[in-house]
């Protein structure tokens, strides 16, 4: 396989501005095709913004939503990745013809839809639907796989797109920045971000802090350590409705190594330079070969009742 450009990005989404949140994504395709990127990873539901969301009822959702890939955001990325000559992926909220509610992210090119991946472990708004399924697709000849925020956190998705073929990983979130049972936790002060240039060193203080980047660093390396992946990680910087988001949009290599990484206070894009060859020289190559199914498959495939419960903070 040859090397390939991957851009992640961060920016600062208006809530329910479709246009608006596009003309961003377009501007930063074209800076990072004119920089050589191949591809341009964005955050999820970068296209319709995400946490305003929680206050809206199905009607509104059904009005927001589009149809994938028939409505006019699919159409509107196709015409970017024809322009630029770059593959694109973006997030959005989808509805199908039953008026049924997902939260996907799309993969486009110049030709059209690529790949979409349902988010499997939705929660923002009780009438989203979870997705049934991984998605695994190409890009340039490499293998490469979607899972959106939460998904990642529940660690035998991350293993399993990676048995169905992936190398790459595209890991599109909305977080950091919130309350949380876990220590250190918490919501940063909005107000800072009135005045973001005075306040940048407190504001980059909080943002790295374990309500931060220090929270994502204890388990997001592992993702790709343990499973000899590239993980391309993108989060949104600044409000996302009434809550303030720390970005830190970054490429992490199968070593677990951060390669590329979002450090303004500003909307902001990281190109790394993907090569194949760490794939196999990587440890968790090694982990997976030494895999022994024959142990526990009957546990990890074990049936329960799902407890998953999340708590999103109004």
């Amino acid at each position: 396989m040859k090397n390939l450009k991957i851009a992640t990005a961060q920016f600062e989404n208006k809530s329910g501005d479709k246009a608006y949140n596009l003309s961003v994504i377009k501007q930063m395709s074209q800076k990072a095709a004119e920089q050589g990127a191949d591809v341009i990873a964005f955050h999820e539901c970068s296209i319709t913004g995400y946490t305003f969301a929680r206050h809206l009822d199905k009607q509104q959702m059904l009005d927001l939503a589009e149809v994938v890939p028939g409505g006019e955001s699919i159409a509107e990325l196709t015409a970017y990745a024809r322009e630029f000559n770059i593959i694109i992926l973006a997030g959005l909220f989808e509805k199908d013809e039953n008026d049924n509610l997902f939260k996907p992210y799309v993969c486009v090119d110049k030709n059209g839809l690529v790949a979409k991946h349902r988010k499997l472990h939705p929660f923002i708004n009780p009438y989203l639907q979870p997705g049934d399924s991984y998605t695994v697709f190409e890009i340039l000849g490499w293998k490469c796989g979607i899972l959106i925020c939460y998904d990642n956190n529940i660690i035998e998705n991350v293993r399993a797109t990676k048995l169905l073929g992936a190398d790459i990983i595209f890991m599109p979130h909305v977080t950091m920045c919130t309350p949380s049972t876990r220590p250190g936790a918490g919501f940063v002060d909005a107000t800072l971000w009135k005045d973001k240039t005075a306040n940048a060193e407190q504001l980059r203080g909080e943002f790295d802090s374990l309500k931060g980047r220090a929270w994502l660093m204890k388990w997001l390396p592992a993702r790709a350590y343990d499973n000899a992946v590239y993980a391309v990680f993108s989060n949104p910087i600044g409000m996302d409705d009434d809550q303030l988001k720390n970005g830190c949009s970054m490429i992490i290599d199968p070593y677990g190594d951060i390669i590329a990484e979002c450090r303004s206070l500003d909307n902001e894009f990281v190109i790394a330079d993907i090569s194949a060859d760490q794939l196999t020289m990587a440890g968790g190559y090694r982990y997976i070969k030494a895999r022994r199914p024959e142990l526990y498959r009957d546990i990890i495939g074990k049936e329960h009742q799902s407890q998953q419960k999340v708590v999103w903070y109004k």
